[in-house]
């Protein structure tokens, strides 16, 4: 009897225990759990006892969702729209690539348009406020260096032409 090459079954992936999760992220449990609570996170997998196992793809939405929060300060609710919308936009780009009817397509990319311009009003919003209070700052900060100029200029006590050189 002939021997039938069998093409190798790929791994499955490794699931992550909410431990390795936090250690990764730089999250606590509780953290997570409460993104689970409140729909920022899908529920995960669970073994049998109920221990949560998160995915790569799990990680890569917290990784995602940290950043905002980080780096632009986004609400939890902001960065649940940013979040939904990016992964809307993923689906509109498989649907793209499968679709060959020109008009079905263009509908496709108009619903893109849509969700970058969604996100990416959000991110201006975001950054016309931190600009607003950069723009505030930077004239507050003005304001005291002219102060301290006119300090330095009463206390500067009066010198001859020879202490001078």
């Amino acid at each position: 009897m002939p021997h039938q090459a069998t093409s190798p079954t790929p791994p499955e992936p490794r699931l992550l225990y909410i431990s390795e999760v936090a250690q990764r992220t730089g999250l606590t449990q509780r953290t997570l759990r409460y993104y689970e609570e409140i729909g920022l996170l899908d529920p995960p997998q669970r073994m049998e006892g109920g221990f949560r196992l998160y995915s790569e793809d799990d990680i890569q939405r917290i990784t995602r969702i940290v950043e905002l929060k980080r780096l632009l300060g986004f609400s939890l609710l902001e960065i649940k729209e940013l979040v939904q919308a990016e992964e809307l936009r993923e689906q509109l780009r498989d649907e793209f690539k499968r679709e060959s009817d020109p008009t079905a397509r263009r509908e496709t990319l108009e619903r893109a348009i849509q969700t970058v311009e969604f996100q990416l009003d959000k991110v201006n919003r975001r950054l016309d406020q931190m600009l607003a209070l950069r723009s505030k700052l930077d004239a507050r900060l003005a304001r005291l260096r002219g102060r301290m100029a006119e300090l330095d200029g009463i206390e500067e006590p009066q010198m001859n032409a020879d202490e001078r050189r």
